[in-house]
């Protein structure tokens, strides 16, 4: 179930969330926004908006069944634990995703 796949930055990818009782968890998407060695820096996407801090205009190129937004949320994960690759966002939602990492990184 584990992956030996190169991610890169703006892949959607799929991995196990845990819950926060962390018992029990739940394959989702995310977004890659970076990486260190063999860790990836990802945003979670959701298909509940008002958790959300932006929507997808182009979620079904990025591999998505539904509409979906990225969560203001950033997360440090083991290359190892991504499932697999789904999609790549588009160039539209790539610049709204930076745009967005600026104001979240205060940069």
């Amino acid at each position: 179930m584990t992956s030996s796949m190169s991610c890169s930055r703006n892949d959607v990818v799929l991995l196990p969330i845990p819950f926060t009782d962390l018992k029990s968890r739940k394959v989702r998407p995310a977004v890659v926004i970076g990486r260190s060695g063999a860790d990836l820096f990802l945003a979670p996407v959701s298909s509940r908006f008002p958790n959300t801090d932006f929507a997808l205009k182009e979620w079904q190129a990025a591999g998505l069944n539904v509409p979906c937004g990225v969560k203001a949320q950033i997360a440090t994960v083991e290359e190892k634990l991504v499932i697999k690759t789904v999609g790549v966002l588009a160039p539209a939602d790539r610049q709204l995703l930076d745009a967005r990492l600026r104001v979240w990184l205060q940069l």
